[in-house]
């Protein structure tokens, strides 16, 4: 009797082992190729784009695109002047941006995420001038899956934009 038990016992824990290499095996997610960076000149967002294989199929994933960003803003008047050189501020600090994408039936995503420069908070401009940003520029761009899961910096890791002291409107 004791021996049956034992044998029991023996095989569950086979078949939970080979449930979990199982689980692992599934779920191993990798970038495929390198993420790719790009900045957009007039709205100074960076975008990230990558393929992530290695999921189950049809499974919802977050993925994380981030960065440390520093953006400086100025004021414009309605003339397109920036009547006062003084008048602006730079802000600094981690940017991130996080989309739930669902993978194909080859457990497979391939998408693109935007970062944004950081905002410029509470600084306002006197009378009818208005807050445009001046320069962005975004350090160690990377993409993320998951919680826990792997990340790849992207290529360039460090984009950068100066639109001058007083941007065209």
């Amino acid at each position: 009797m004791n021996a049956i038990k034992q044998w029991g016992t023996k095989v569950a824990v086979c078949g939970m082992l080979m449930g979990t290499i199982g689980a692992a095996y599934a779920a191993n997610p990798h970038f495929v190729g390198r993420v790719t960076a790009t900045i957009d000149n007039t709205t100074g967002t960076a975008q990230l784009c990558f393929k992530v294989a290695g999921l189950g199929n049809n499974e919802s994933i977050n993925i994380s695109a981030s960065a440390t960003a520093s953006a400086t803003y100025v004021c414009r008047n309605a003339g397109g002047n920036c009547p006062n050189a003084a008048n602006k501020k730079t802000v600094t600090g981690p940017v991130t941006a996080t989309q739930q994408f669902t993978s194909d039936q080859n457990g497979q995503v391939e998408a693109c995420i935007t970062l944004t420069p950081p905002s410029a908070g509470g600084f306002t401009c006197p009378g009818n001038q208005q807050v445009v940003l001046s320069s962005v520029s975004y350090n160690g761009l990377k993409v993320t899956v998951g919680d826990n899961g792997p990340s790849a910096t992207a290529t360039p890791s460090m984009l950068s934009i100066d639109r001058g002291a007083c941007p065209a409107p």
